[in-house]
């Protein structure tokens, strides 16, 4: 099959699109999809650098959605012809306050979505919403269940709270809007690109913050709930400025900077409370994905590509410029 791998070189030299892949069939309890289509995230940049060259090589990519077409022994859940999105998180079953030890993503160590076909647990692979594409529900398993978790599991969002997502454009913060715009909530966004942010008001945000702007000054009137922060360094403490009293900063990234300074007893005083969150166990996928059925939403695509030009995709990736997620049609 055909497959785009990374291995034999350090670093994005090990990159290749190739053709002659050996297929696996599904052991017990593991069913084999044949991929309709996958979906980047930032991660499939980062393993390029993190999986060792003298490694065997391993299909990169997380996210993805397809047809089963064999099931192994035991399979009860899942039958040949299902159209099925995959949840990428596996061994994390329950929602439990961390992930479980050995919690695993798909896509590596082992081998991930960007080929033909993949095996996964039959647990993994959920039935697609049917009024998504495939392109639609392959790119809403990593993205979709963060935002979930850290909105609904970790921030405890209710309607007609407000929440602020700062850095708005990528996967994640876009489903963070249409989340919490389908939960009631009032959504302040803020991004450095005017671009972003009128798409953002044309997606459903309330209000949109230019980075230029002073933020505290400009939302002064506002009574934010609910801050839900993955830049990191650059943003968090003009984030932190518009929280409410006694309201709640969730993190799930840091791309500017993983240290910061912040003042303590100004924090306190405030009785802010400050919750970390990453992915999400399946029994939030699944809710996840009702969630989508039920609020009839539509995940952003800023642009399809084909296996053949999945290096475009990631080139498109590391720019980040897009708004909303890069899908990949197989």
């Amino acid at each position: 099959m055909k497959g785009f791998v990374h291995g034999g070189y350090a670093g994005s030299e090990g990159l290749a699109l190739r053709d002659q892949l050996n297929e696996k069939s599904p052991s017990n309890g593991e069913v084999k999809i044949k991929l309709k289509a996958s979906g980047l995230n930032h991660r499939d940049l980062f393993i390029p650098d993190r999986h060792d060259a003298s490694e065997p090589d391993v299909v990169l990519g997380s996210d993805g959605a397809g047809i089963v077409i064999e099931v192994g022994s035991e399979v009860k859940d899942v039958k040949v012809g299902d159209h099925v999105v995959i949840n990428p998180g596996l061994g994390w079953r329950e929602n439990s306050a961390i992930p479980p030890e050995g919690f695993q993503i798909v896509g590596f160590p082992g081998d991930g979505t960007f080929a033909e076909t993949i095996v996964v647990p039959a647990e993994n692979a959920v039935l697609k919403p049917e009024a998504l594409s495939f392109e639609e529900a392959a790119v809403i398993g990593l993205a979709g269940l963060t935002a979930y978790r850290a909105l609904f599991t970790r921030g405890q969002l209710k309607s007609n709270q407000t929440v602020f997502i700062p850095g708005i454009g990528g996967g994640v913060a876009t489903f963070l809007l249409q989340f919490a715009k389908a939960a009631g909530a009032r959504v302040i966004v803020s991004s450095r690109s005017e671009e972003k942010r009128e798409a953002a008001l044309k997606l459903g945000a309330d209000k949109a913050l230019s980075n230029d702007e002073n933020w505290a000054k400009v939302a002064e009137h506002e009574h934010v709930d609910l801050v839900i922060e993955s830049v990191g360094a650059a943003t968090f403490n003009r984030s932190l400025s518009l929280l409410k009293r006694g309201g709640t900063l969730v993190i799930f990234g840091s791309s500017t900077g993983d240290s910061i300074d912040f003042d303590l007893r100004t924090f306190f005083y405030g009785q802010y409370n400050l919750l970390g969150s990453t992915m999400g166990s399946a029994e939030e996928f699944n809710e996840m994905i009702d969630f989508v059925a039920n609020h009839s939403i539509k995940p952003v695509i800023d642009e399809t590509y084909s296996l053949n030009e999945i290096e475009k995709a990631f080139k498109h990736l590391s720019e980040a410029n897009q708004f909303g997620k890069l899908a990949v049609s197989i």
